[in-house]
């Protein structure tokens, strides 16, 4: 089996990082390589890892620094990667036991893949699922690009990439998305392969920048322009792209709590509808009073947890 060298960007995740790394320790394929780069916390994260690094059962390093973003922080991990493939797991997920073994699996099998990907359960800060993205879409298979550009991304946590793919396009470091423009890039390098299995743990809570729509929107549209010119549409054929992600843009603002500028999102860009039930069904969201849209997303969180109950790693 083919070696893979796995990042942790660690920052002010002392609550969870433990359970990030023994994630790691707990893979049936073993990494040749753990590395953890703390970007300057300001809680125990070092600590933390310390203690745990101590019971590592293969090689590993930590990185303790001053702050430098994550963007940054991936690059310089990179940077330490000497083997065919390479992983990073944010300091606040988790993977389950087999994801390895399973991403390098497929990518031997898909030679022209430049990374593989996977469905991850939402896990809030107790463990306890809350949802999953495959209950979202099926994602992209092969050309992923005019998903990605209309907004459908996969979650990190399980993402794999080839290496010699990834040395031809960095992170940029003075992107707020660490991923949305990489994808973009490494898109017309070769195909994205899909794991249509659950391979992580993604965790939901207050700190994280997925929470924050209106962000989100303004980086998918900044990153889009900054690589327009190796993107194969013209200026107007991404213009049309970006009024249609502007409009869907606006069911993940009322999501977020922004109905305002849901409204305004619906009403300047509702000729990015893509067909007439579409746009109703955006409208209805908007119109839900507040309350009831709250009670019900609270009561679809308290029914998954109740069935699916706490995310468990060892697939054995």
């Amino acid at each position: 089996m083919s070696e893979i060298t796995v990042l942790v960007p660690s920052y002010n995740h002392a609550p969870y990082v433990e359970r990030t790394l023994r994630s790691i320790f707990g893979q049936t394929l073993r990494p040749r390589k753990l590395i953890v780069i703390d970007d300057g916390s300001k809680d125990e994260s070092v600590t933390v890892i310390e203690r745990v690094l101590a019971e590592c059962p293969f090689e590993c390093e930590l990185i303790a620094r001053e702050n430098r973003g994550l963007c940054g922080t991936l690059n310089e991990g990179f940077a330490l990667c000497n083997t065919e493939y390479f992983a990073y797991l944010g300091s606040d997920d988790v993977i389950i036991s087999t994801t390895l073994e399973e991403q390098v699996t497929l990518l031997v099998q898909r030679p022209t893949a430049v990374l593989a990907f996977g469905h991850a359960y939402l896990i809030d800060e107790d463990d306890n699922i809350i949802d999953s993205t495959s209950n979202w879409t099926t994602f992209a298979d092969g050309d992923p690009l005019p998903h990605l550009l209309h907004g459908q991304v996969f979650s990190s946590p399980g993402v794999v990439y080839r290496s010699s793919a990834l040395r031809m396009h960095r992170w940029n470091e003075e992107a707020v998305l660490e991923d949305y423009e990489l994808y973009l890039k490494l898109a017309g390098e070769g195909e994205f392969a899909r794991n249509s299995n659950v391979i992580g743990g993604w965790r939901q809570h207050g700190a994280n920048v997925s929470s924050d729509a209106a962000k989100m929107l303004e980086e998918w549209i900044a990153a889009q322009d900054r690589v327009a010119d190796s993107l194969p549409y013209t200026r107007e054929e991404l213009d049309i792209i970006q009024r249609g992600l502007r409009f869907i843009s606006a069911s993940n603002l009322v999501r977020s709590g922004d109905r305002t500028n849901a409204f305004r999102l619906f009403k300047e860009n509702i000729g990015g509808a893509s067909s007439v039930p579409q746009a109703v069904g955006v409208l209805a969201r908007i119109l839900t009073p507040k309350r009831l849209f709250e009670a019900n997303r609270e009561r679809k969180r308290r029914k998954t947890i109740h069935y699916s109950g706490k995310i468990k790693l060892d697939q054995n």
